[in-house]
């Protein structure tokens, strides 16, 4: 079955594109790639990332059904916990039972729904007791329509007629705020100042961090990194002059378009390196992406691509250079019947589903391998030719102490190939851990992956 990317999407994309041929904030027509991006700390370069809607995350839907599964995310080797927005959601012109998180009332508020502070701060301290970072949402460019900044004067983008406008025909649950007055400014970067010195968090998620002009960005991150100087500004973007000054990390959005296109419209599996090539050609030196396969904003990824083909999916962004995402139950392949991201209904995670392989020591083997073996975090990424590129992708991470050969099948049939690659009898199979029938030939079942490892020195 044929499904389309969600209309978020579409329109983050679209924008993004936009934006990079007309804004002048973010100095599209200049080349980003002769230059350096901002270094990232290595915490953020070695993370694996894990998103938590609270409301659906647990029957409580509330911070304490997050702590309560702390050890839980520990053991599957998490180690930066995002939630999705916290405060409370507006009920002017909102979507569904519950308003959309996006629809945001007031950013200095709790949604009373998920909990107190005490209890908010107190998921932070457990989740820096075992060693993981916790980021939020952060929702900079609009708010609801009943929103507490309503009453400011200036604060929102108007129409020649003096209406306040919504970002998007579709966000008609938003209004947009007005960054060319300084007054907003100061207010949202006061914001994200005082969740940073009152609860000790470790960074923020920015959405739609495009939409808004560059300096905003670049001005807050100064003022943020007086206060915690390794702090983490992820946007939800692919903007080459984001990552300059202002960000970490951008969102690979290119790239999982391709993963749609591949797995769900039949492109080639060649197409990946052609995103990828077209990537490091964009960005600046040493840019730092977040690799997504599954995301609130889409059906799940095992309702698109199927259970195998999710996993497929699953390895080969745990295979390439950035920081791997896992969204709300992932692990387990938790997903509607439809697979419809129910993002403004209550529709808690099914721990346990029927039917399913061990999806989550798959993917602990997965974080395994990323934290053990340093060739797994660095930029150096090789892809082989092989027999078969329009459904096959080879590729080779490396360092001076190892090297790995991962092989990935994206078709629904069994199929028989060889890889390019020097020295082949040195590798072995690693994962899964059931030994192949053979390297550089192989044979792979539909969507399957191997693993090989060879020791340098």
């Amino acid at each position: 079955m044929h499904l389309s990317l969600s209309l978020r999407q579409n329109v983050c994309l679209l924008s993004v594109a936009l934006l990079f041929l007309f804004s002048p904030f973010s100095r599209a027509e200049k080349d980003f790639s002769t230059e350096t991006a901002r270094p990232a700390p290595q915490w953020v370069r070695d993370g694996i990332v894990y998103e938590v809607f609270p409301r659906n995350f647990s029957a409580s839907g509330n911070f304490n059904g997050i702590t309560a599964k702390l050890d839980e995310l520990h053991d599957l080797g998490v180690t930066i916990l995002w939630l999705m927005p916290i405060h409370p959601s507006g009920r002017e012109k909102s979507k569904g039972t519950f308003g959309s998180p996006y629809a945001v009332q007031d950013f200095f508020a709790i949604n009373p729904d998920y909990g107190t502070k005490e209890e908010f701060k107190k998921l932070i301290a457990q989740s820096h007791q075992r060693g993981m970072k916790v980021i939020i949402d952060i929702v900079a460019n609009h708010t609801s329509w009943d929103s507490v900044m309503m009453k400011i004067p200036g604060f929102y983008a108007t129409d020649t007629n003096g209406k306040i406008i919504s970002p998007v025909a579709d966000w008609y649950d938003v209004a947009q705020l007005n960054y060319k007055n300084p007054k907003l400014r100061d207010y949202m970067t006061g914001m994200l100042k005082y969740w940073v010195r009152e609860f000790d968090l470790d960074g923020f998620r920015c959405d739609v961090a495009h939409m808004m002009p560059v300096d905003f960005w670049e001005d807050a991150r100064v003022q943020l990194a007086e206060i915690k100087p390794d702090i983490l500004l992820l946007a939800e973007a692919s903007v080459p002059a984001l990552l300059v000054k202002a960000f970490d990390m951008d969102y690979a959005w290119p790239f999982h378009g391709t993963l749609n296109h591949v797995l769900l419209e039949g492109a080639p599996a060649s197409d990946f390196k052609k995103t990828w090539d077209e990537s490091r050609a964009r960005f600046p030196k040493g840019s730092l992406h977040l690799r997504i396969s599954d995301n609130h904003d889409e059906a799940r990824a095992v309702a698109r691509f199927g259970l195998k083909g999710a996993l497929a999916a699953s390895v080969l962004m745990f295979s390439l250079d950035g920081v791997p995402l896992l969204y709300n139950g992932m692990e387990v392949g938790d997903a509607t019947e439809s697979g419809a991201p129910a993002l403004f209904e209550k529709l808690p995670i099914f721990w346990e589903p029927k039917e399913r392989p061990p999806m989550r020591n798959i993917y602990r083997q997965l974080i395994e391998l990323r934290k053990k073996y340093p060739a797994f975090r660095n930029d150096r990424v090789i892809w082989l030719k092989n027999s078969d590129e329009a459904n096959l992708v080879t590729l080779m991470r490396l360092d001076e102490q190892d090297e790995f050969v991962i092989l990935i099948n994206f078709s629904n049939r069994p199929l028989v190939g060889k890889v390019q690659v020097m020295n082949s009898e040195g590798f072995q199979q690693i994962l899964p851990e059931a030994k192949s029938d053979g390297f550089p030939l192989f044979s792979l079942n539909g969507f399957e992956y191997r693993i090989y490892h060879r020791l340098v020195k």
